[in-house]
């Protein structure tokens, strides 16, 4: 992205204010058709990382329509917490939670992936999708969900990129 790195955060205000409620439709345009299946691995390659047992408390940022925090609490009984920057994705995030019935697991709270808002060593596993464009500074956001993560707990990303190669980027 060629923002200035103060202005990211705000540029994604901007960008998903607006989106609620077309925003899991367009993920799955803008990735063609993939969004869903590279969600689906990332929530599997979490449960399937506790060492037979699955993580009690997760942390999903960059939780926006809750999709990803929905199915960690469907596939592994873990409670889970949304954090994101836009009060409206969050808010169709929850009537997402509330018709699917998962109230009591997942709650979520509007917040900076820089400046989490939880004690360190709080959650046994961390999810992010589509989140390090739109922060000021990737490194020290890294290190801020880190923190919130206990030792020996796991972090799993989402991201799209540019493909490198021309023929790729064609399509993209």
């Amino acid at each position: 992205m060629s923002l200035p790195a103060a202005e990211r955060n705000h540029f994604a205000q901007r960008l998903f204010t607006p989106l609620p409620t077309r925003y899991d439709r367009l993920a799955e345009i803008l990735s063609f058709g993939q969004n869903g299946r590279w969600r689906h691995e990332m929530v599997r390659r979490v449960v399937a990382s506790g060492n037979g047992s699955a993580p009690g408390l997760v942390l999903d940022v960059a939780s926006g329509t809750a999709g990803v925090a929905l199915q960690l609490a469907a596939r592994s009984g873990a409670r889970v917490v949304g954090i994101d920057l836009t009060e409206g994705m969050l808010r169709q995030g929850r009537d997402n939670v509330t018709a699917a019935g998962m109230s009591p697991r997942i709650g979520l709270v509007t917040g900076r992936a820089e400046q989490l808002p939880f004690p360190d060593a709080s959650f046994d596993a961390l999810t992010f999708t589509y989140l390090l464009r739109y922060v000021d500074d990737p490194q020290a956001t890294l290190a801020e969900l880190a923190r919130v993560v206990k030792p020996g707990g796991i972090m799993a990303s989402l991201e799209f990129c540019v493909p490198p190669a021309a023929f790729w980027r064609s399509w993209w």
